[in-house]
């Protein structure tokens, strides 16, 4: 099954407003805590909570798409290559962990984000 980019483009939008949906209420609890006074600040702080919310999202999702392309490109490639010589098999598993590793920064992007 293909599937084309503007497809996962279009996933990725509404998984990012169902999430954003989501974490409006989460910042606000987050941001506001019982001896701070309501008003102004209370709404910022949920505002750079959301931002941070939606940008730690958006670093995981798009990175591990990107990982998960990479990978399907490359184990294409390392069967194809495999096929005509064997011995090659070990070198072209060490370009798919390469790959997957586009997703674990995601994630460590996202951690630094979140510790900020």
């Amino acid at each position: 099954m293909r599937v084309k980019a503007r497809t996962i483009l279009i996933v990725l939008t509404i998984f990012t407003a169902i999430l954003a949906g989501l974490t409006i209420p989460m910042a606000a609890e987050r941001a506001v805590k019982p001896a701070e006074v309501q008003g102004v600040e209370a709404m910022a702080k949920a505002e750079i909570e959301l931002g941070k919310f939606l940008a730690m999202a958006l670093s995981v999702s798009i990175c591990s798409v990107a990982a998960a392309y990479a990978v399907a490109r490359i184990g294409v490639a390392a069967i194809a290559s495999a096929a005509e010589k064997p011995e090659l098999f070990g070198r072209t598993i060490i370009f798919a962990g390469l790959a997957e590793g586009i997703a674990i920064y995601g994630l460590l992007v996202a951690f630094l984000i979140w510790i900020t």
